[in-house]
Order: C-alpha cells, then structure tokens, then sequence
C-alpha cells in the first residue's frame, strides 16, 4: 500500500483543514456479487475490531433500498468478513434510533446510488454531525465515497448528461472522482483547476487516517489542471 503524507498534524489544505478523526475508506466502485474488492473490505474490517459490528446505511438510491435480494447479499457479504453483526439505519427512523445506531457501531458502510441524494439525506437526518464525532471506520462504495469528500465530482454519464461538482460532507479537504477511467481525464483536468481531485477506480481504494493518505491499487491526483500518479 502507498502512503503519502500531507503536512504534519491534520492534514491540510490551501484555505481548508481537516475536521474529523475517523478513518475513511473511499472505494472507487465494486460488484458485490462478485466481491470483487474484498482485499479493501477486509482491511477496513480489521481496522474497526476483530469483530466489527456494521451499519449500513443504504439511502443513496431515490426510491430508498430495501429490496431483500440485495441486503442479504451485503450482510452474508460482511458476515463473512468476520462482522458480529450488521445492521441496517432505515430513513424512517427516529433521530434517536439512527444516533443509536451509529453510536454502538464499529463500522459504518455507505453503498452506492446518487450521491447528492445521499448527502441530502444524510444531512436531513444529522448523520453528517454524527460522523463528525464519530472515532470508528466508516467505508464509502462510489456514491457513499463521494459524499464523504468536500466536493461529490460527477463526469458524464447516463445519469449526468454534464460534469459537474456538487458539495459532499466536507469530513475531508479534498474531492473524488469515483469508477474512474483515463477516458474522463479531459474532464477532470478542467475540474481540478477548481478543485484538487482523487480520481479511484473500481477495486481501488483511498485511506484516510488522521492525516495519512494511503493507496489501494491505482489512485490518480488531479490538481491545476495535471493528472499524476500517487505512488
């Protein structure tokens, strides 16, 4: 894994600084069917307890997700990661029974879906105020992992017919870019004059752990218009 140190203390930047103590994992994107970025899971896995117990909070998705199919999968999937137990936040419940939740927790994990309805809710609800005094892990999965950041940096999609950047949580001074591929690299050159980006591919991983940055698989720096490689 490669580390990159910004600063000593918390980790800065020009005009911001960091504001939490939590360690974050921002995952480019995985099929979870496939599992396919476990090596990333089961370090987050180990850093929060030998047996974490796991929050998901499953609020990116327009319509909500609740579909069976799917949470069986993340719980037989963090299960088997060694958590001790996996529950789920519902948007229905009370402030009290989310703060609850978070609180009693190891682990949080953000799945993925539309990351400005995710920030929006999360904010509706105070989670983001929670995870600002929150010391255990939290894991964020494409869309979870932009709303993590200062700014959520869309390209162009089916979804997005423009790029765009769009305020995250701020629990860091820095952006990402999520499912990342060098054929978005014109676009995220132009954002990075506004913004200093992290573009993480699927399977790859950003660590964020009090002031250290740390690469799983591929992570590329956009900053000033250049594109570099964190090695």
């Amino acid at each position: 894994m490669k580390k990159e140190h910004e600063e000593t203390g918390a980790l800065k930047y020009s005009g911001s600084h960091i504001i939490c103590m939590i360690r974050l994992y921002f995952l480019g994107g995985e099929n979870v069917i496939k599992r396919d970025a476990r090596e990333v899971n089961e370090m987050a896995f180990r850093d929060a307890s030998e047996a974490p117990r796991v929050v998901v909070v499953p609020w990116a998705r327009a319509s909500f997700d609740k579909a069976y199919k799917r949470r069986k999968r993340l719980f037989d999937y963090f299960r088997s990661l060694g958590a001790m137990t996996v529950e789920f936040a519902e948007y229905s419940d009370t402030l009290e029974e989310v703060a609850r939740k978070v609180e009693s927790s190891d682990l949080i994990y953000l799945p993925g879906g539309l990351a400005s309805v995710l920030v929006e809710r999360l904010k509706n609800r105070s989670v983001d105020r929670l995870l600002r005094k929150y010391d255990g892990v939290v894991v964020g999965r494409s869309a979870g992992a932009l709303a993590l950041g200062k700014k959520c940096v869309v390209t162009k999609n089916r979804r997005s017919p423009t790029a765009m950047i769009i305020s995250g949580l701020g629990l860091v001074g820095f952006s990402v870019k999520v499912h990342y591929k060098p054929s978005k690299d014109g676009e995220l050159k132009r954002l990075s004059k506004e913004e200093k980006i992290y573009a993480i591919p699927e399977r790859s991983a950003l660590v964020y752990d009090n002031g250290t940055l740390s690469f799983m698989g591929d992570v590329f720096l956009f900053q000033n218009g250049e594109k570099t490689r964190t090695d």
